[in-house]
């Protein structure tokens, strides 16, 4: 299954592809904040249940324990529902979101479809995204650059047989630990944020150090064809030791690689800081 964070109203919605069946689940936790706004999304949950006893009675049905990656980048099982599960659940909850969110839904399923035949609208509509937030011309091809040299790693990790989730999580951790001197968490903590996604809010130089890690890695795993994580581990630290010199260099130059800054000051439009304001 793909994990992915949907936005729906600049509110973050996790969600999974599941392949083989061809269809979305997403978490009932965050759909519930966002249609209510709510503080406590668990007892909202219990509070609903009490009051739609159908709902109550086939609640183990219509949300199923889906595993999706947490706020600190593990994976974990999470009540989820698919497409009809949601606007079941829609049903039980007055709000003014309701009509929007079920807009958002068929969007959201369109979109899929449409990636599948078109992989291209993939990075088109990730690009329209970076700008609607302000994002620089020039950070925004950085960033997709990222992107496929991220998806040129992971590919040789599934060539060497690494599982998505805590393997992953575990190799990225050592390459970001590595270059950085950070733990991903570490490095999100030093930029002041929570659940939102750690190269979304690095600098140009940060994205490019990032980079030649992880380029270099999946040079290094093509050229010696890792058969399992230990190998894989292995490769991952070399290369992102070469960005380390890389930083150190530069620093020892009088620059500066690693930034406290995120997305809030990176953008280089008026509107990126209005924008991250209103939130």
């Amino acid at each position: 299954m793909e994990n992915k964070i949907q936005l729906f109203e600049k509110q973050q919605v996790r969600s999974v592809w599941d392949e083989e069946n061809e269809k979305w689940w997403f978490s009932v936790q965050d759909v519930i904040q966002v249609l209510t706004d709510t503080v406590d999304a668990k007892d909202y949950i219990k509070k609903m249940k009490k009051r739609d006893p159908e709902l109550n009675f086939n609640w183990g049905t219509i949300c199923p324990l889906v595993e999706m990656v947490a706020a600190d980048g593990k994976k974990r099982k999470v009540q989820a529902a698919d497409l009809q599960g949601i606007l079941r659940i829609i049903q039980s909850i007055p709000s003014p979101k309701a009509e929007p969110f079920k807009q958002w839904l068929a969007q959201v399923g369109r979109e899929r479809i449409d990636e599948v035949i078109d992989p291209e609208l993939t990075i088109d509509r990730a690009i329209l995204n970076y700008r609607r937030l302000g994002y620089s011309e020039n950070w925004i091809n950085q960033r997709i650059k990222s992107i496929e040299v991220r998806k040129a790693l992971t590919d040789e990790w599934d060539k060497a047989g690494v599982k998505q989730g805590e393997q992953y999580a575990f190799l990225t951790d050592l390459m970001t630990k590595t270059w950085s001197g950070m733990t991903t968490r570490q490095y999100k903590n030093h930029k002041n944020l929570k659940k939102e996604n750690l190269r979304d809010n690095m600098t140009n130089l940060e994205l490019i150090i990032n980079m030649l890690a992880e380029a270099t890695a999946t040079e290094l795993s093509t050229n010696n064809n890792p058969q399992n994580l230990a190998e894989s581990a292995e490769i991952a630290h070399t290369g992102a030791t070469v960005a380390k010199n890389a930083r150190l260099e530069i620093e020892q130059k009088g620059g500066k690689v690693i930034s406290s800054q995120n997305a809030k000051q990176i953008g280089t439009k008026k509107e990126t800081i209005m924008l991250f304001e209103k939130n």
